[in-house]
Formats: C-alpha cells, structure tokens, sequence
C-alpha cells in the first residue's frame, strides 16, 4: 500500500482542522481529495510530506512514517503545493537543473531536458520563472514534482492558471504518471475529478464524509453529477 493514514488529526489552537481522518491510497490509481475551502484538504498533504507534523495519529508513504523517516519520504514523494514557491530569479532550466542536483540524480541534464519535454516547457526553458505566465509557472512546479520519478505524487490544484489547451496536455501527462504511481489530487474542479480519478475522498470540517468511487457515490446518492453530490455532502 503506498499511502496509509490512521486516526490522522491536526488542531490549530481550539481549531480541529483534521479530526482523526483514515484512508490508504494505492498504486496505479489516481485519487482525488476533495472538500470545500477551510476543510483541511491542504493540511493534510502537509502532513503527508512531512512538512506538517500531525497532532495525533499516523502516516506513511511507502512504509516510510512521516513523523520519523521525512527524508526518506521525500526522496519517494514529489509536491506540488497549492502555490508553488519558485526561485523566480532563476531561469527555468537552471532551476530544474538545480532540484535534480539537490536528489543527487545520476544524469542530470538529460533527466531535466526529458522533464522539459514531458510537461511541456521546452519554448520556455531559456527563459527566467519571473518571466513566465501563471499556467507556465505551474508547469515548473510539477516539473520539480515529478523530476527524480517518485513512487507517490501529491499535486495541490495542479491545473491552476492552465489555459484549455494545456489543461488537457497535462491531465494527459497525469493520467500516464497514474499508470504506475500512486497519485493525489487536489481540486475544486469537478470536471478534473472525473476526468482523471478512479477514487475520490472529501472532506469537510476535517472529517471524511466520502471514500468510493465515483461511480460508486452516483449509485449511492442517485445522482449523475459530482457536484451535485458534493454540495450535498458539504453544504
């Protein structure tokens, strides 16, 4: 099982921003993570790449705890957060060259210019991040998520900023990591969740209040539309 989460919680003072949630995650399926703003979707990714330490219970990647093996973690797991912090003043190929340095990558420049190729940044790739449009900026960030090939994806609002054609581009270049990877997404667009998930989960208020498929919560709410079924769980 790549991803097990039991009993996870995080409280912010009196806040319960996760409240005891459990799930796994699994190779060569997709999963969306869904739930209104505030329901502690973004706080749990943070917990699961080790850059937020949980209040209680537990996580693993891989069977790497989170709490107590986060180097190894990150050497399997690649995040994109929701705002992808960038060194702007670098240009792209630099700083693409610059993360796979910092994963010790046998081949460097031959892995970034076949990340380049993949998520489609090879007319931009001379130029500085500062200078590139929010979509092409967001194609750097999974660019850095996917450029040592983890074994585990977790991609916060990874269309963001995409414009039409390169939103199919790269729902294309995500289904095809989904082949052999375990992937996370999270987004408030229905339409994403399914177009590429075969799982969804949602939250809201810090609790899970769905885990199937999505066919099976069509069949389970009789109704045909994700949204539909979300408003209902969430409003």
């Amino acid at each position: 099982m790549s991803i097990q989460v039991k009993s996870l919680s995080k409280h912010f003072g009196r806040q319960k921003a996760v409240d005891g949630i459990s799930f796994e995650a699994k190779p060569g399926k997709i999963l969306g993570f869904l739930g209104p703003n505030g329901a502690g979707k973004s706080t749990t990714m943070r917990m699961l790449t080790s850059y937020l330490k949980p209040g209680s219970g537990t996580a693993s990647l891989c069977g790497f705890d989170v709490q107590t093996q986060s180097v190894e973690v990150r050497k399997i797991m690649g995040y994109l957060p929701e705002n992808t912090p960038l060194y702007t003043d670098m240009y792209v190929q630099e700083f693409l060259l610059f993360v796979a340095d910092t994963y010790q990558l046998k081949n460097a420049k031959q892995k970034v210019k076949d990340t380049i190729e993949k998520v489609g940044l090879a007319s931009e790739q001379h130029k500085k991040i500062a200078m590139l449009s929010k979509g092409y900026k967001q194609r750097v960030g999974l660019a850095q998520a996917i450029i040592h090939d983890p074994q585990v994806l977790i991609l916060d609002e990874p269309t963001s900023g995409l414009d039409p054609n390169q939103l199919v581009e790269i729902r294309e270049l995500i289904r095809q990591l989904g082949k052999n990877k375990t992937v996370i997404i999270s987004t408030h667009i229905m339409q994403e969740v399914e177009a590429l998930c075969d799982e969804v989960i949602i939250i809201d208020k810090g609790c899970i209040v769905a885990n199937a498929s999505i066919d099976e919560l069509k069949r389970e709410h009789k109704l045909t539309s994700l949204e539909d079924i979300f408003r209902k769980l969430t409003s």
